[in-house]
């Protein structure tokens, strides 16, 4: 089973905090509830001292990433994400690359 661990930057505008942390809180829940996600709660952090800007962390199941894409329930979170947020010092608004978890052995054992 392929599991994918996916860090989202979310570049928000100024006016539109409130109104992406309503979105946001709705956003692990719903892809949860659908299936898309593990069990693993997302986290979630906010950059100190600058302009809003939020990194959600979590890891897709198998396939759920091709799923959520496609899903009325989640298009109708990320199509009204996509206003608040700005591109900002040369950084697109939102990115989201997938990882892989590596395991490394510890160096001269």
């Amino acid at each position: 089973m392929t599991q994918e661990t996916v860090i989202c930057t979310y570049r928000v505008r100024a006016d539109a905090d409130a109104a992406f942390r309503a979105l946001l809180a709705q956003h692990w829940p719903t892809l949860h509830e659908l299936g898309f996600v593990t069990d693993e709660p997302s986290v979630i952090y906010r950059e100190i001292d600058a302009a809003p800007t939020y990194v959600e962390i979590f890891t897709w199941v198998e396939g759920g990433y091709e799923q959520a894409r496609e899903h009325p329930a989640v298009l109708a979170i990320w199509a009204p994400m996509d206003p608040l947020l700005e591109d900002r010092d040369g950084q697109p608004k939102w990115t989201f690359p997938h990882y892989d978890r590596v395991a490394l052995e510890p160096v001269g054992r």
